[in-house]
């Protein structure tokens, strides 16, 4: 694994101000850029209203992040006809290393990461799908066929063939995973982080509590950042929700102090607490 382990909370209303289909996969393009830019490795959906009327973002949200983070080659096998997926041409390329440009087995190096699919069985183990014009083979028939593997490159020639991988076990970013949450207190009193720092324009500003996130930013291995929605910010959440925000995190920030619009939206909070928090915490 590289760096830390950074985990982002976004909630689904952050689609539902928006009317139409097309802009929604749009927002979720800018999200999913903005992840793959900064390294975030997991993203965390959670309803900041009811769950049952934000099922449909929810779902929505997950499709099109998990489509985007998935190598051009393999979508096709991984997604079928969807509806939710109709504008998916206007989401912008990660080019992340889990997206390979190259198409061509004579390019394939040993010891090269790439996604991969299951999509065939043979004597010898299993065939996969890896973005070139022929399949690699893995001899281990655990897997099913329409499995989305890791696989590295360990042998070329008339048969390549791969060895499965986790995502820890590749020494470079791989993209992020993608998840929900049943609500925002299943996160807040979530005992898996080492470092919680929430996002808000009640919260402190951020120059204040600077040195002393820096030096837990240093030490932690798991970090989440937490966000709350345009119309109704973290502490009206987790009040909703009977929660203290203040003491189920380490830090409440405001990362825009004086800012100049009434609301920021969650997809501009994402960006510039990212880009501060990878400019001088160096995770």
């Amino acid at each position: 694994m590289i760096g830390k382990n950074l985990t982002i909370a976004i909630p689904a209303s952050i689609i539902t101000d928006t009317p139409h289909l097309r802009e929604k996969t749009a927002k979720i393009g800018l999200v999913g850029r903005a992840a793959a830019i900064f390294r975030v490795n997991r993203i965390i959906i959670y309803p900041d209203k009811s769950k049952i009327t934000q099922s449909k973002e929810i779902d929505l949200i997950i499709k099109l992040l998990t489509y985007i983070n998935t190598p051009q080659y393999l979508r096709k096998n991984l997604f079928g006809l969807d509806a939710k997926l109709k504008y998916a041409g206007i989401l912008p390329p990660l080019r992340t290393p889990n997206h390979p440009l190259n198409s061509k087995s004579k390019k394939l190096m040993v010891g090269e990461y790439r996604e991969g699919v299951i999509i065939g069985k043979q004597k010898e183990g299993m065939l996969v799908e890896i973005g070139v014009e022929k399949t690699a083979l893995l001899r281990d028939r655990q897997w099913s066929v329409g499995d989305h593997i890791i696989t590295q490159i360990i042998k070329m020639g008339k048969q390549i063939e791969v060895q499965n991988l986790t995502r820890e076990e590749v020494p470079s970013y791989w993209g992020f995973s993608v998840e929900e949450k049943s609500s925002f207190g299943s996160i807040a009193r979530n005992n898996e982080f080492d470092l919680i720092i929430a996002t808000s324009k009640k919260g402190r500003r951020l120059s204040n509590s600077f040195d002393e996130i820096m030096e837990r930013w240093k030490n932690a291995d798991k970090i989440i950042l937490e966000f709350g929605a345009p119309n109704r910010g973290l502490f009206e959440i987790a009040k909703n929700e009977g929660i203290n925000l203040r003491e189920n995190t380490d830090f409440v920030v405001n990362i825009a102090p004086k800012q100049g619009t009434a609301t920021i939206r969650t997809e501009e909070a994402l960006l510039a607490a990212l880009s501060i928090f990878n400019l001088y915490m160096s995770y």
